[in-house]
């Protein structure tokens, strides 16, 4: 299969995932590229090497925009300021041609990406844990409001002291 023909088993997988699963995969991108970009310098191949690391800094775009600070602003803060040092040091690993700084930031993406899983498993554990209640809560009937046996549902209501 040519690069240019899409994957149809990675199209299910992109279209069928849910959005956890969808920043793991482009973790699992950014790590693919960055690598390929590593062995590229290390071949001298400075136009692959480009190619590569290229589309892990695209990579690196997408998880920044993707960042949701309504929901935890000094946490995206952080995970923006690393991923922006991640593209950064990216620049300087094709200006330096250096495997090294692409191996720097193949460590941080490893270890975002291994949190990342992490994560994803707790939350399906929890989720587990959470349908697996032995006996559900059961609602009650309504107690009588007052001794005539009239409850509030049918029934009257006095807001009168």
């Amino acid at each position: 299969m040519s690069s240019s023909q899409p994957n149809p088993y990675l199209h299910t997988k992109v279209m069928t995932a849910s959005t956890a699963e969808l920043r793991l995969l482009l973790f699992d991108g950014a790590l693919k590229f960055a690598e390929q970009g590593k062995a590229a310098l290390e071949a001298g191949d400075h136009e692959a090497a480009y190619e590569g690391i290229s589309r892990c800094q695209d990579i690196l775009i997408e998880l920044i925009n993707s960042l949701e600070p309504q929901h935890s602003p000094e946490l995206c803060q952080q995970l923006s300021s690393l991923y922006t040092f991640m593209y950064t040091r990216l620049i300087a690993a094709v200006g330096e041609r250096s495997p090294a700084i692409v191996e720097e930031v193949l460590g941080l993406l490893r270890y975002e990406r291994e949190t990342w899983s992490m994560l994803i498993e707790r939350l399906a554990e929890e989720n587990v844990a959470a349908g697996g209640l032995v006996d559900t809560p059961r609602a009650q009937p309504p107690q009588p409001a007052h001794a005539s046996g009239s409850s509030l549902i049918g029934g009257s209501i006095s807001v009168k002291g």
